[in-house]
């Protein structure tokens, strides 16, 4: 399985960017997909997750500001951070993970995220 993020950029303060991440490869059974972030000198955070059914969780400081969203259709497995009202300590890399069923995990390559004031 190998994920595949795109999408970052830099944006100034009050400004949009959607995050995309594809995952190919063979997986069955339920899965979570999810971003993480991580800025400079500080410890990876989770962002937000999303079940294969679609039940999403987000932490507390992107909520009403991010959307998590997935497409399952055809078996690509593609989730969707939109992040709208961007603060310039949403500045960060941003990863993309995959949970599957037993607990593996497997992380894409950061998208450097670039929020300016």
């Amino acid at each position: 399985v190998q994920l595949q993020a795109s999408g970052g950029g830099l944006v100034q303060a009050g400004g949009s960017l959607r995050l995309s991440c594809v995952a190919s490869g063979t997986f069955f059974g339920e899965n979570v997909m999810g971003w993480y972030r991580q800025a400079a000198g500080e410890q990876r955070e989770l962002v937000a997750t999303i079940t294969r059914s679609g039940s999403a969780d987000y932490r507390d400081s992107v909520k009403e500001r991010f959307t998590i969203s997935r497409d399952n259709a055809n078996a690509r497995n593609t989730v969707y951070l939109q992040m709208n009202s961007l603060k310039p300590e949403d500045t960060a890399l941003y990863y993309c993970n995959l949970v599957v069923w037993g607990g593996r995990t497997y992380w894409g390559k950061g998208t450097l995220v670039t929020v300016s004031s």
